[in-house]
């Protein structure tokens, strides 16, 4: 590996990490150093004065200790055969920089990944160290996120937990098939095996603060795991139900996805085309669903095409949904349970909380639901008030033209 200055690494390593989408800071435990001890927050709005290679601004200093690796991943870029430029950080280095990069008011926190050199054992050390260092040596107490490997010791993996506030394993694809086509080396029984070591950590971690004050917080914003969609022949319905068991086994805070995205050099079995980037969405609009609308997986699942297990592209996963089963509909706002309510198009969690408040003291007319959403034009269908009845829309054969959204002109490529 040829001898590359700090600002080179950097611009190597940054860029390489941006494939990972799972980096979100919320829902860790608050700290900060307005005592006069240490330095770093995790508290706040969160900082945007951190720049990926790209321009892209960036809250956490994410970047991997190294892209080079033993592994040789088809979807990755940084996969043994692949022909990318390599760099790699010391421990040390990282430590500096993200020090350097947070007295310069540029970040909050750290992301680090890394690709397997020498062995998982080893790397597992080495990302363990940076956050020791920052934690014992530095005082930092900023926000720390650090992927861990399901191969390394499950020792290091633990010893992880009690530096960083948030451990993620990556998953890497929905089906059991779709790993051992594309990532053979890495085994599916282990990686869950490691998400459930860490769960049990965090839940001993939890009973031992219960217990005791001055016990060690033990990763306080849990784990989460990221999916790739696209790079296999998986379905919608496949990821829903993988994401969903995800969540009930593991306690995840998050599965994050990210849509493939075509590399060079690729290999022969991967598509020559990513997925849409609305496909990555709809999912997220999903997970949504059954994180926050107590939708079952069964009903996300329900609201795709039963031919292709694909959910519609053009509407979301909650209006697909309810055109789909229009028999539950109208529902009246003034008598409905939460339930219902939340499975109205249009209708959120903050809104339906509202129309629960103000029905306890008086009827709702369409004028007052109105006034709890951003349009009420796409609720009109599906709701009844005191003064509203969709008589002529709930008889209407096909509701989808009039109220999906119009699609938005498409901007043209210069060089097609």
């Amino acid at each position: 590996m040829a001898q590359l200055d700090t600002r080179e690494k950097l611009e190597i390593l940054a860029d390489a990490a941006k494939y990972d989408a799972s980096c979100a800071s919320s829902g860790t435990a608050k700290r900060n150093s307005k005592d006069g001890k240490g330095l770093g927050s995790t508290e706040g709005m969160g900082i945007c004065h951190a720049y990926a290679p790209d321009g892209r601004c960036i809250s956490l200093l994410k970047i991997l200790l190294t892209n080079s690796c033993i592994f040789d991943c088809h979807y990755c870029i940084n996969r043994k055969s692949s022909n990318v430029r390599r760099a790699r950080f010391t421990a040390k280095e990282v430590v500096d920089l993200t020090i350097a990069f947070y007295k310069r008011n540029y970040i909050e926190g750290l992301f680090l990944s890394s690709g397997i050199i020498a062995s998982s054992n080893y790397t597992m050390e080495q990302m363990v160290e940076v956050a020791r260092s920052l934690r014992e040596d530095h005082q930092f107490r900023g926000y720390i996120h650090l992927k861990t490997i399901p191969d390394a010791d499950p020792e290091l993996v633990h010893r992880a937990g009690l530096y960083a506030d948030r451990l993620s394993i990556n998953v890497e694809l929905p089906t059991v098939g779709g790993l051992k086509r594309l990532a053979p080396e890495k085994d599916g029984v282990r990686i869950e095996t490691a998400m459930a070591e860490v769960k049990a950590s965090i839940a001993d971690g939890k009973d031992a603060k219960a217990k005791y004050k001055s016990a060690p917080r033990y990763a306080p914003a849990g784990q989460s795991t990221q999916m790739i969609v696209g790079a296999d022949a998986a379905t919608d319905g496949d990821i829903v139900r993988k994401a969903s068991t995800l969540y009930d086994r593991f306690g995840l805070r998050r599965v994050y996805y990210s849509a493939f995205s075509p590399i060079p050099d690729a290999s022969a079995v991967l598509p020559l085309q990513r997925p849409p980037l609305m496909r990555e969405h709809r999912l997220y609009q999903s997970d949504w669903l059954m994180r926050f609308y107590e939708f079952s997986p069964a009903e996300v699942v329900a609201a795709a095409d039963d031919a292709t297990g694909m959910l519609p592209l053009d509407i979301d996963p909650k209006l697909a949904w309810a055109l789909k089963f229009r028999g539950s509909f109208p529902v009246d706002v003034n008598r409905a349970p939460r339930e219902m309510l939340l499975r109205v198009p249009g209708l959120g969690v903050k809104a339906v909380n509202g129309i629960l408040t103000s029905r306890r003291w008086r009827k709702l007319h369409l004028a007052d639901i109105a006034r709890l959403t951003v349009s009420v034009a796409k609720l009109r269908p599906f709701i009844i008030a005191e003064d509203w009845r969709p008589v002529v829309l709930s008889d209407a054969a096909d509701l989808r033209p009039l109220i999906a959204p119009k699609p938005k002109p498409k901007q043209m490529e210069m060089f097609a």
